[in-house]
């Protein structure tokens, strides 16, 4: 049986391995702005991400050099949203991952810039031949990936949550909002399996079914998080939505409510995957990691 634990750490290390050699420094005044890539991109995480695109992709015989280069393009893409996210301007964090943020680090013009390039480097990164040798496989990868990180996916959500600070969302409307903000990464990161293995359409349902009900879970469990653990062990200040009088699962349904919805949602989760047998054991206990992971 394979650890989940030491399945996770090892993808971790190998996806760190060509982010490093993706994110290669240079000489010049620019080396700084590779510096701040590299601080934000290789500075740890749990990488559940690039995890889901390397085990959607065992799951249909992806060679691991296609799926390794994938996950990094998705890492950098979630780092550029975390820099830009811990911003004054945004959400204004000191810390990120249990570290100083980018902006703290280097500065905020510079923060800046290394978000916008983390960005557009995924995209170089998908468009080259050595993720992919079908070229029409890597433009449905950057169709996915722009669909996903865009004005109806990860942008347009943290622009809803900009505007829910004025606003009394109910639960549709927060679903909505999460959903797009975390869950439309996560769905193309269990995608890209499907893309880079040419799986049918009824696999690429069964997939999208399993990211949309783990995304949601991921979501409460950070809401239940920033309300019972501490900063500490979440890497990251706590507290902060509940100050900001933000609307969250936790704070519409309550603690108890939102974590049997989750547990709900895992479980849906995984019955999604029986049609892959075995070969998903490692996603199915990714859902039950996702709500009881303590960062």
């Amino acid at each position: 049986m394979v650890d989940l634990k030491q399945a996770m750490s090892d993808t971790a290390e190998e996806v760190g391995d060509v982010l490093d050699d993706l994110l290669e420094r240079m000489e010049g005044p620019e080396n700084r702005l590779l510096e701040a890539m590299r601080y934000a991109a290789l500075g740890g995480g749990k990488r559940v991400r690039p995890f889901l695109v390397v085990a959607s992709s065992d799951l249909f015989g992806v060679g691991r050099a296609s799926s390794l280069r994938a996950a990094a393009a998705i890492e950098m893409i979630h780092c550029y949203s975390l820099v830009h996210d811990d911003l004054p301007a945004m959400d204004d964090d000191d810390l990120r991952r249990g570290r100083p943020t980018a902006h703290i680090v280097f500065d905020e013009a510079t923060a800046i810039l290394a978000g916008d390039a983390l960005l557009t480097k995924a995209f170089e990164v998908l468009a080259s031949p050595d993720t992919h040798t079908d070229g029409n496989v890597r433009a449905e990868l950057c169709l996915a990936f722009a669909k996903a990180a865009g004005e109806r996916g990860m942008v347009g959500g943290q622009m809803l949550d900009i505007v829910a600070g004025d606003h009394e969302l109910d639960v549709a409307e927060i679903t909505r909002l999460q959903r797009m903000k975390t869950g439309e990464l996560i769905s193309v990161s269990c995608e890209t399996g499907c893309i880079l293995g040419k799986a049918s359409p009824q696999m690429r349902t069964v997939l999208r079914g399993y990211a949309h009900d783990i995304g949601l879970a991921f979501q409460i469990a950070d809401d239940l998080l920033d309300v019972e653990g501490n900063a500490e062990d979440v890497g990251k200040a706590t507290g902060k939505d509940e100050a900001a009088g933000k609307a969250t699962f936790v704070s519409l349904l309550g603690a108890d409510r939102a974590r049997e919805q989750a547990n709900i949602l895992v479980e849906q989760a995984i019955d999604h995957l029986n049609v892959f047998g075995d070969k998903a054991v490692l996603l199915k206990d990714l859902a039950r990691f996702i709500i009881n992971r303590k960062s």
